[in-house]
């Protein structure tokens, strides 16, 4: 079967993590981290077909530890970690050695972190607005075009 790990640290909230099985249904609060390819590490709520589940006992655990992956993913933590010559993935091992230590030196300042996380909320929110905006300027040029070739 597949590893699973369990962290504990004062400083840490508690987790699992262990290879997301398909059709798995998970009642606790989850993340899903993908494994394969050049976007090992991605967080993201719903399941990859290749990643890692990590599970928590509450949502604001899994919330925050959900930007610390962000982080980590965006920055690249993950590329010297990735094995295999043609499709690279990580391992459950790599990952949950590494995870933990690096999650917890992120999270050591609480108000640094607590602040850190507001701030990529609120990006992300604007960002999602700002695709809103992009989407119904698309929808608005589609309809002059359409009555514009009506003509």
């Amino acid at each position: 079967m597949k590893v699973c790990q369990i962290f504990k640290s004062e400083s840490m909230p508690n987790f699992i993590i262990k290879t997301h099985q398909k059709d798995t249904l998970y009642t606790k609060p989850h993340l899903f981290i993908l494994n394969k390819g050049m976007n090992s590490g991605k967080p993201q709520k719903e399941p990859f077909t290749n990643s890692f589940v990590v599970i928590f006992q509450n949502e604001e655990d899994c919330e925050s530890i959900y930007f610390v992956a962000y982080s980590l993913w965006k920055t690249k933590f993950w590329h010297p970690f990735l094995v295999g010559s043609v499709i690279p993935f990580l391992r459950l091992p790599d990952f949950s050695k590494e995870f933990n230590p690096k999650a917890s030196s992120m999270m050591q300042e609480h108000e640094e972190h607590q602040k850190n996380v507001a701030a990529l909320k609120l990006l992300e929110q604007k960002e999602k607005q700002f695709h809103e905006n992009i989407n119904l300027i698309n929808d608005l040029r589609r309809v002059i075009l359409y009555r514009y070739s009506k003509k």
